[in-house]
């Protein structure tokens, strides 16, 4: 590697470990003033629109940091074939969660650091708060909208360091967000985990809501797929591969019973709406409506330098 990777960069950043910020509802106004909000949503439309009408299949640049951090996935999901379910009674998350949990919770920050250049050491302990806030939560044993959020707050501040650059949106979504579901996923079926703040029926999903939004910007204008296509198990079948939001569809088949419109009402409202570019606005307004205005998600949420609490200084 050429000299120029060893060059520390001009401005000397003072990282900070990322605390609670919001204690009460009246906190909220804090939050939605605060830079965090601001960097946050920003990251969230830009990834919007870098997917825009793109195919999860399509070429796209796959950079070093990149194949770190699903290499950092892959680390989370051979920990879950390692840390099998305990025997207990079904019908409540599994304990064997907390085994796995408390693994993260010990090397997160060597975790992190495998994936940021040496100059950037200070930073892991910053950054990893947010990886380890995204898994769902130890005690309760669920996972929710929060936890995604976190998540995507990882992926934010891996970019504002400049980890992460501007040509890597697609593989942001694409292969790291993506191969991040599939863990979830199978964490959520593996120890039975609680949806945490679910509205139940009149929510949009039980877990996610990040890769409905892409999900709708990734089909947007697409010459065959309509809105009203995706409750069709045959068209979610034949592209799943291809569509975010077809993923997620056939994830909720294969762990719901019984009618499409009971089980998931939101959704089968959505497949109504006759353009995927009115889907995906609508969905945008939902996500800050439904997660991130509602204190019982937020309140959780962690703020530090990279995420700051102070309002926006633009």
């Amino acid at each position: 590697s050429g000299a120029s990777e060893e060059v520390t960069p001009p401005v000397q950043q003072y990282f900070m470990v990322p605390k609670k910020e919001i204690n009460v509802v009246s906190d909220m106004v804090k939050w939605k003033r605060s830079q965090a909000y601001a960097d946050y949503m920003g990251f969230i439309l830009t990834l919007n629109e870098g997917v825009r009408g793109k195919k999860l299949t399509c070429e796209y640049k796959v950079s070093e940091p990149i194949e770190k951090l699903v290499a950092l996935l892959n680390t989370l999901d051979r920990w879950i074939d390692e840390t099998p379910p305990v025997d207990q009674p079904s019908r409540f998350g599994n304990k064997a969660f907390r085994t796995w949990y408390a693994k993260l919770d010990q090397e997160a920050e060597k975790l992190v650091s495998a994936v940021i250049p040496k100059h950037l050491a200070d930073a892991a302990p910053e950054v990893a708060v947010y990886l380890k806030e995204s898994v769902g939560n130890s005690t309760r044993i669920d996972y929710g909208t929060g936890h995604e959020a976190a998540f995507a707050a990882f992926l934010c501040c891996l970019c504002k360091i400049g980890v992460l650059r501007v040509d890597d949106q697609m593989a942001i979504v694409f292969k790291v967000f993506n191969r991040y579901l599939e863990v979830m996923r199978k964490l959520q079926k593996t120890y039975r985990m609680e949806p945490a703040g679910s509205q139940g029926v009149w929510g949009l999903d039980d877990f996610q809501f990040l890769p409905f939004i892409w999900g709708s910007s990734q089909l947007i204008d697409h010459p065959s797929l309509e809105p009203r296509h995706f409750v069709d198990e045959k068209v979610v079948n034949e592209n799943h591969k291809d569509f975010m939001f077809l993923e997620c569809i056939l994830f909720i088949t294969e762990m719901k019973t019984g009618p499409f419109a009971e089980h998931s009402n939101q959704l089968w409202n959505i497949s109504a709406v006759p353009s995927w570019s009115k889907v995906n606005q609508g969905l945008i307004r939902m996500y800050k409506a439904e997660c991130l205005e509602k204190f019982p998600v937020i309140q959780h949420f962690k703020f530090g330098s990279l995420l700051p609490i102070q309002p926006v200084t633009s």
